[in-house]
């Protein structure tokens, strides 16, 4: 439920190192680096780079492709401002470039994933009455826990065990599609207004302290959610601070929903096995576990 999307730095593909032909054995052995003691192969930097860092780069492709599906930017346009992030760095360029480890080109493909980052976060609506609602929930603070499952027939059957009394926690880590109940048994700990999407939230406020909540549908499934406490949110911040913050958290929630729904819509199917699983945080697991 809480991921912090919106800070994320979308990489270029490191990873394409070989384009796929009748000579693709000889790409991947083609030495790119001697020594005394060895050589270096293309395939050597690319397996040592897909242990390492794999995943991420792989997450960072999948994400790149669906935001350029939705956002179109010109060549022109990605230039420009290539061109105009060069010139702010001026002579400090190529220590830039050393001291964070990246190609040039790597450079530019990095500034048009910002650019594409920047489009999203532009296409978001954050309206007066959700920053005035936020406002006065601000002044309070929840503690829930949830149980997500794919369809709502299913979150029924786990709602009507946890009324027959049926241990919460333990229904968690049997039926929850979200991988870390396994650990938390569905807690989410104490949170304010902007850090969980707004049908979550919107029912997590309405609750009464040891209520159950019907099915709440998100883009993670259907989750039956439980208000465990609330308190008084301390703080020092102004009125324009807090708004501020709200909106920024507002406008995070909207980032990840939306990345969600790109990702549903480009309907990614990962085949290598190793790499199965780098889009959980944005796609929960569709399939019922089985029971244990």
């Amino acid at each position: 439920m809480k991921k912090t999307v919106l800070a994320m730095s979308l990489a270029a593909s490191v990873l394409a190192l070989g384009a796929c032909s009748n000579d693709q054995k000889a790409a991947d052995d083609e030495v790119i680096a001697t020594t005394k003691v060895g050589n270096i192969t293309k395939e050597d930097l690319y397996t040592e780079m897909k242990d390492a860092i794999g995943t991420q780069v792989m997450e960072n492709l999948l994400l790149q492709q669906a935001l350029e599906n939705e956002y179109k930017l010109s060549d022109k346009d990605v230039e420009e401002e290539v061109k105009k992030q060069k010139e702010g760095l001026g002579e400090n360029f190529d220590m830039y470039l050393q001291q964070q480890g990246i190609t040039e080109a790597f450079f530019d493909k990095n500034v048009k994933s910002q650019m594409l980052q920047k489009k999203l976060v532009e296409s978001l609506e954050i309206s007066d009455e959700d920053v005035k609602t936020g406002l006065e929930r601000a002044k309070t603070e929840v503690h829930a826990r949830h149980i997500v499952v794919a369809d709502e027939k299913t979150a029924n059957e786990v709602r009507q065990k946890i009324e027959d009394g049926g241990d919460f926690e333990a229904l968690a880590k049997e039926y929850s599609t979200e991988p870390v109940a396994e650990q938390t048994g569905g807690d989410l700990g104490w949170f304010g207004p902007g850090k969980m999407l707004s049908e979550f939230e919107d029912a997590a406020y309405t609750l009464e302290k040891g209520e159950l909540s019907q099915p709440v549908k998100t883009s993670y499934g259907y989750h039956i959610i439980e208000l465990l406490e609330t308190r008084k949110a301390e703080t020092d911040k102004t009125e324009d601070e807090m708004k501020a913050e709200i909106e920024e958290g507002l406008k995070r929630v909207q980032f990840e929903a939306k990345l969600q729904e790109l990702i549903k819509a480009a309907d990614v199917d990962i085949k290598a096995d190793e790499f199965k699983h780098v889009l959980d945080l944005y796609l929960p697991v569709a399939e019922e576990k089985d029971a244990k």
